[in-house]
């Protein structure tokens, strides 16, 4: 049972990868048509919810903290982001999206979301569906954060 379990585990892992890479390479072309980069559109989606440190930022994204600096410097030289202090580690602020930032992130959601429908239209997922696999993601990731002790 134990192999059985971690063999689908590596299973799903893999998809999972494939998935991601699939999802991104058409928020790219959708990023690149708007005028913006996909790694600019990315972080802005995570700080669109609450602030985040640049750690937190790149883990969330599973990315380096370096690469996720960079594009926190442009979001932030062109009005997209704003720094908020952080009482947790003040020489380490965290990142909001700003009216601007919000502004830019519905009109890529916008502009995106007919070719999303179409393609979650020809999956025959439904919103069920979605919820109980962003559930299995979000309970595994929970675990490994936990396990992750760096």
């Amino acid at each position: 049972m134990t192999s059985e379990l971690v063999g689908e585990y590596r299973l799903l892992m893999a998809d999972v990868y494939e998935l991601a890479g699939r999802s991104r390479r058409i928020s790219e072309r959708d990023a690149a048509e708007a005028g913006t980069t996909v790694a600019r559109w990315h972080v802005l989606s995570v700080v669109s919810q609450e602030a985040l440190s640049v750690p937190e930022i790149a883990r969330r994204l599973g990315q380096v903290r370096q690469g996720v600096q960079r594009v926190v410097d442009e979001l932030v030289a062109d009005g997209q982001l704003a720094g908020v202090a952080n009482a947790r580690r003040p020489r380490s602020p965290k990142f909001r999206a700003t009216a601007a930032g919000l502004g830019t992130l519905e009109r890529l959601w916008g502009e995106s979301e007919p070719r999303r429908a179409d393609l979650l239209a020809r999956s025959g997922l439904g919103v069920a569906d979605l919820q109980r696999a962003r559930e299995t993601v979000r309970r595994l990731s929970e675990v490994l954060a936990a396990a992750d002790v760096r």
